[in-house]
């Protein structure tokens, strides 16, 4: 009897090492590229996932139109377990235009903890783009669902006063390939800026790229690969070194031209690498397009919707009704 059990535990853990008993993601079931559509109340834009425990969490910005012809940008999620349904998005930042968190880069796992980082986009004047006050931060969770207060980033240096940091938004951590505990922050300023970390706490300046915004960094075999966002699709740069950039290799724009909901802009996409997870096995790409009716409207909400696309390999992308 003791050796049945046995047996049936050794069963039991190489099952949920292998992903045995999850059901697999079927691509071909994805009705429509939109996960959440945006109209000239609602936007949803700049998109983070991450995968955990046969979930996938979806963070973004809610960006609403104020009755005064302003908005408000708050950080919401939803959850899903099939990439075709996903729960009602849940707020998880005060409604503030002196805050306006939005833009979360990615989700991390740090010391026992999950790690957003994400920026403050002040419109306190009904600004169309957030002012020079503009800097980014961090949020801490156990469950990635409750989140701390926010912390903020200082990426230019400890010495450095708040005021001082100049307009920073979009950030994206990074762990180095090379140096296990160093840590890499990439945010819109300059171009792409540059920044590392060895506890998220205390940060070294470490310069600056020709890049759009909403950077993502992800590792693919011996080379880093940027996606970035230009005037408008998605920009891909590779590097050996994170720190050095040179121009795109590719520019994609998805299926733009057939997108109504998309053909004002296409852009800040982040990429998931979930080729390891055996129910999934592919590159996920999250992103966000404006039609033309919604830029003219409100520049800055554009009545963005959230999309999906995936790859084998980063550089052919599908996408569903393609």
């Amino acid at each position: 009897m003791k050796r049945v059990k046995w047996i049936v535990f050794a069963i039991c853990v190489i099952c949920s090492i292998v992903g045995y008993g999850q059901e697999k993601i079927d691509f071909s079931k994805l009705n429509s590229p939109i996960i959440f559509h945006g109209d000239r109340k609602y936007a949803y834009r700049d998109p983070a996932a991450v995968f955990h425990d046969g979930r996938f969490y979806l963070y973004f910005t809610l960006s609403e139109t104020a009755p005064d012809g302003g908005y408000y940008n708050m950080t919401a999620y939803s959850i899903s377990e099939d990439l075709a349904h996903w729960t009602f998005p849940e707020i998880m930042t005060p409604r503030d235009r002196n805050l306006n968190y939005s833009s979360p880069g990615n989700i991390i796992r740090y010391q026992g903890q999950w790690i957003i980082c994400l920026q403050t986009y002040p419109t306190p004047n009904r600004e169309v783009f957030g002012t020079n006050e503009s800097r980014i931060w961090i949020m801490r969770s156990r469950d990635l669902m409750n989140w701390s207060e926010a912390e903020l980033l200082k990426v230019k240096g400890s010495d450095v006063p708040r005021a001082e940091m100049g307009r920073m938004i979009d950030p994206y951590l990074l762990e180095d390939a090379g140096q296990k505990g160093k840590w890499w922050c990439f945010y819109k300023q300059r171009g792409v800026s540059m920044s590392y970390s060895y506890d998220l706490k205390n940060w070294t300046y470490a310069g600056n790229a020709p890049s759009g915004e909403n950077v993502t960094v992800i590792r693919r075999v011996d080379e880093y690969v940027m996606f970035h966002s230009p005037r408008n699709g998605i920009g891909v740069k590779r590097s050996k070194d994170p720190k050095l950039w040179g121009p795109d290799v590719q520019l994609l724009t998805l299926g733009q031209k057939d997108w109504p909901w998309a053909q004002g802009r296409l852009t800040a996409a982040t990429v998931v690498d979930l080729t390891r997870e055996s129910a999934i096995g592919k590159y996920i790409m999250f992103f966000h397009g404006s039609s033309k009716e919604g830029l003219q409207a409100q520049l800055a909400h554009g009545a963005a919707s959230l999309a999906i696309a995936w790859s084998d390999d980063l550089v052919s992308w599908h996408w569903s009704g393609q």
